[in-house]
């Protein structure tokens, strides 16, 4: 998770409070120590991608897995992704 959408490669190089927040917000199921999954929702008004992060309880990656997997068959078969 992350407070604000992606940037660009060294777009914020020269704010590192926002550097720094968009690092320690992708820390929490770590801290927590659960399973955690990212999966594509979207694309931003500047066309870079969006992503949905999702957690589960302790031990209980298959469902996470199967949750990811719903929700990129719901939403992710219609989104149109830009080249790289």
């Amino acid at each position: 998770m992350a407070p604000t959408p992606a940037f660009k490669l060294g777009e914020k190089m020269e704010d590192p409070l926002t550097m720094y927040l968009s690092d320690i917000f992708t820390l929490s199921c770590n801290m927590a120590g659960v399973p955690g999954i990212s999966v594509p929702a979207g694309i931003s008004s500047t066309g870079l991608p969006i992503g949905l992060q999702m957690m589960a309880r302790h031990f209980d990656e298959m469902s996470l897995i199967r949750a990811g997997y719903g929700f990129e068959q719901a939403v992710g078969s219609h989104m149109k992704f830009p080249e790289l």
